[in-house]
C-alpha cells in the first residue's frame, strides 16, 4: 500500500522583500549616479579653476608691463631683473599657485609661493628639466610632479636693455583634488546612511501598507464553506481598499451560502410532508380502479404543490440576487392595473372590482409586480368567498418615507388580519390567524415573495384594514414624479382608502 505524499505548499513570494529589494536598488543606482557626476564635477571644476588663476596671473602681467612704472625712478622698467622683482614683490599668489620670474634664459630670481604649494624640499621646479624643456616648446600645459598635477602658463616679456622677463606660472591641483575626494568621501557616507535609512523606513512602510494583504491571505486560508464569518481589519489608507474588497466579497459569499441553506432548509421543511403522504399513498394502492384513481388525485394534487412550493423557494432564493428586479423605464401603470384586473379575475369567482387607476408612467419591473399582485389577490381568494368583493386599486401618492410614491393595492372584504399577525404573516412558512378561525392551505411563501419585490424595488408592502371588515395589501414603490401623472380615476363605485393608514 502506497501513500502519496502530501502536496508541499508553495510559499507564496514576498512582495514586501521585493518593495524593499527594488526601493533600495533604485535608490542605490540613483545615489552612485549622483556621486560620480558630483565627484566628476568638482575634479573638472579644480582644473577649470587652475587653468583660470593661471591665464588671469598672465594678464595681470602683461598689464603689469604695459602699464607699470618703476616705483623708484617714476619711469618705465628698463631692466628685466627690475620688472621681475617689483611685481613678485607686489602679488599675493593664491594658496595653490607658484611664480617664478627669469632673466633670459638663465638665473632665477624670485619664486614666489602660495600657503598650499610645496616646499623646495617637496619639489624643486627650477630642477625639474622636463618641465623646462616644456616651457620652451609650449606657452601653457599640464605637467606631473612628485606634489601632484601642475597646470602651469609662461610669458616672456623684452625690456627696454635687450633681456627678457619670463614669468612661469603655476597652479597645483593636488590640494583642491584632495579637498574635492574628502567631499565626495562624506557625500558617499551620507549616501550609505540615507541608503540604509531608506531599506528600514521602506520595509517599515511596506509592511503597513501590505498588511491588508497578508491578513487577505490568513483569512483566504483560515475560510471554509462552514464559517465565512471572518472579517478584516480596515484601515484608512489606499492600499486598505483591498480589505473593504475582500469583506464586501464575503459578505456576498456568506449571504450567497446563507441564501443556499435557507433554500435546502426550506425545501426539506416544506416537502417532507408531500413527500411522505405521496409515499404513504401509493404504499397503500392496490389494484382497485376505484383506490387507484383517489391515490393518482391525490398524488397529482401533492405533486402540484410540490411544484407551487419549489417555484415559490425559488423565486425566494432570487430575491438575494442584484438582478432579481429589473426595472424598465416608462411603464404605463394604468395599462398594467388594466391587464392586473384581467388577470386576477381569472384566479376564483368573487366579485372583482377595480377602484382607482393611476394614469402616468413609472421606472418599475412590470413582470415582478404583476407576480406581487397575482400573490396577494391569491391571498384574497384564500380568505373570502364567492360574495365577497376583492377590489384593485393603482395610484399616486406622496410616502412620507418615499415622496412620489406608486402605490398598488388588494382590498377584500374577509376577515380581515389581525394587528398581532401584520408582520409575522410576511415570514416565510408563516400563517395568520384569521378572526373567523378558518385555516387555509398553503405553504406561507406568497406574502414573503411580495415583500421581497416590494423590498427590491426599494419599497415595501403594508397590511390594513381593520380585523372583521376585510383587508388591504398595498405595494408601495418609490417613482420619481413625472408630467402627466395623475392620482387615479375611480372606474367604481368603490372608493379604496390608501394603505398606509394601518400600515406596519
Amino acid at each position: 500500500m502506497t501513500t502519496e505524499a502530501p502536496t508541499r505548499r508553495r510559499r507564496p513570494r514576498l512582495s514586501r522583500e521585493t518593495i524593499v529589494g527594488w526601493m533600495v536598488l533604485i535608490l542605490f543606482v540613483t545615489l552612485l549616479s549622483v556621486v560620480i557626476v558630483v565627484h566628476e564635477t568638482l575634479r573638472l571644476s579644480v582644473t577649470d579653476r587652475a587653468n583660470a588663476d593661471v591665464t588671469q596671473e598672465i594678464q595681470e602681467f602683461r598689464t603689469f608691463t604695459q602699464e607699470g612704472v618703476d616705483p623708484e625712478t617714476s619711469r618705465p622698467f628698463t631692466s628685466a631683473e627690475r620688472l621681475l622683482q617689483v611685481y613678485l614683490s607686489r602679488q599675493q599668489p593664491s594658496p595653490d599657485e607658484m611664480l617664478v620670474g627669469y632673466v633670459g634664459t638663465e638665473g632665477t630670481v624670485t619664486i614666489s609661493r602660495g600657503a598650499r604649494a610645496p616646499t623646495a624640499e617637496e619639489y624643486d621646479l627650477t630642477r625639474d628639466q622636463e618641465l623646462l624643456e616644456q616651457t620652451i616648446r609650449s606657452a601653457s600645459g599640464a605637467h606631473e610632479t612628485a606634489a601632484g598635477e601642475m597646470r602651469w602658463a609662461r610669458t616672456i616679456v623684452e625690456v627696454a636693455d635687450g633681456e627678457d622677463a619670463v614669468l612661469l606660472v603655476t597652479s597645483f591641483t593636488e590640494p583642491a583634488m584632495t579637498e574635492a575626494d574628502q567631499t565626495v568621501r562624506m557625500l558617499v557616507m551620507a549616501s550609505v546612511f540615507a541608503l540604509l535609512l531608506a531599506g528600514v523606513v521602506s520595509w517599515v512602510v511596506a509592511g503597513r501598507l501590505l498588511r491588508p494583504v497578508r491578513l487577505v491571505h490568513a483569512a483566504a486560508e483560515e475560510i471554509t464553506e462552514h464559517d465565512l464569518t471572518r472579517r478584516i481589519d480596515v484601515g484608512d489608507d489606499d492600499v486598505s481598499g483591498l480589505a473593504s474588497t475582500f469583506n464586501r466579497m464575503l459578505d456576498r459569499l456568506e449571504e450567497a451560502f446563507r441564501a443556499e441553506q435557507r433554500f435546502v432548509d426550506d425545501a426539506g421543511h416544506e416537502l417532507r410532508t408531500p413527500i411522505t403522504v405521496i409515499r404513504g399513498h401509493l404504499e397503500l394502492m392496490d389494484d382497485d380502479p376505484a383506490s387507484r384513481e383517489v391515490t393518482m388525485r391525490v398524488v397529482t394534487q401533492e405533486l402540484d404543490r410540490m411544484s407551487r412550493i419549489v417555484t415559490d423557494l425559488l423565486a425566494l432564493a432570487k430575491a438575494d440576487r442584484p438582478d432579481f428586479i429589473r426595472p424598465v423605464e416608462g411603464v404605463d401603470v394604468s395599462m398594467l392595473t388594466v391587464a392586473l384586473e384581467a388577470k386576477i379575475s381569472a384566479l376564483a369567482p368573487r366579485r372583482w372590482q377595480v377602484g382607482r387607476i393611476a394614469e402616468g408612467e413609472a421606472a418599475l419591473d412590470a413582470e415582478r409586480i404583476t407576480q406581487a399582485v397575482l400573490q396577494l389577490a391569491q391571498n384574497a381568494v384564500q380568505h373570502t368567498r364567492e360574495d365577497d368583493v376583492v377590489t384593485l386599486t393603482s395610484q399616486f401618492v406622496d410616502d412620507p418615507q418615499l415622496g412620489r410614491a406608486l402605490a398598488v393595492g388588494i382590498s377584500d372584504t374577509g376577515p380581515g388580519v389581525p394587528h398581532a399577525d401584520r408582520d409575522r404573516i410576511f415570514e416565510r412558512f408563516s400563517h395568520g390567524e384569521p378572526p373567523d378561525g378558518r385555516r387555509h392551505s398553503g405553504a406561507g411563501l406568497g406574502l414573503a415573495i411580495v415583500r421581497a419585490i416590494a423590498e427590491g424595488h426599494g419599497g415595501r408592502v403594508t397590511v390594513g384594514g381593520e380585523p372583521g371588515t376585510g383587508a388591504v395589501f398595498t405595494i408601495v414603490l418609490p417613482v420619481p414624479a413625472g408630467p402627466g401623472d395623475h392620482d387615479g380615476r375611480d372606474d367604481t363605485r368603490v372608493d379604496l382608502q390608501p394603505s398606509t393608514q394601518e400600515g406596519s
